[in-house]
């Protein structure tokens, strides 16, 4: 658990000198992430007075974010690009990021009727 600054107000979400609403701003407007994500246990999350941040972490001189990323998008160049933003936010402190999840793939729409096939067979399906 990340606590809050000490004597922090309930709309201060500064840690360890790390501005986490910031963080989380600046990696879920991040070209290729779809969300940020905590985890299914809240793992990686700063606890605040009446609120938690999701996928936001600072502690032990580290900042960790923790991301669900969009289709498509290489891990290690999205990887890149979070510790790249988040250079001028995290004074320097080393950033750990975690792909936690992949959104889904884009729906295919079929093809309509007399029009031709799907480019792919139905899973499941033995190739017509």
């Amino acid at each position: 658990m990340t606590p809050a600054a000490s004597g922090g107000s309930a709309g201060d979400a500064i840690v360890e000198g790390v501005d986490v609403d910031a963080v989380a701003t600046t990696v879920g407007n991040c070209a290729g992430v779809a969300g940020l994500t905590g985890g299914p246990y809240h793992e990686v999350a700063t606890y605040l007075p009446g609120r938690t941040v999701d996928g936001v972490a600072v502690a032990d001189g580290r900042v960790s974010v923790q991301v669900r990323s969009r289709w498509g998008v290489e891990a290690p160049l999205l990887a890149r690009l979070i510790k790249t933003v988040l250079t001028p936010l995290t004074g320097g402190r080393p950033v750990d990021v975690t792909i936690a999840d992949i959104d889904d793939p884009p729906s295919e729409r079929p093809a309509a009727p007399g029009r031709g096939r799907p480019s792919r067979p139905s899973p499941g399906l033995p190739p017509g």
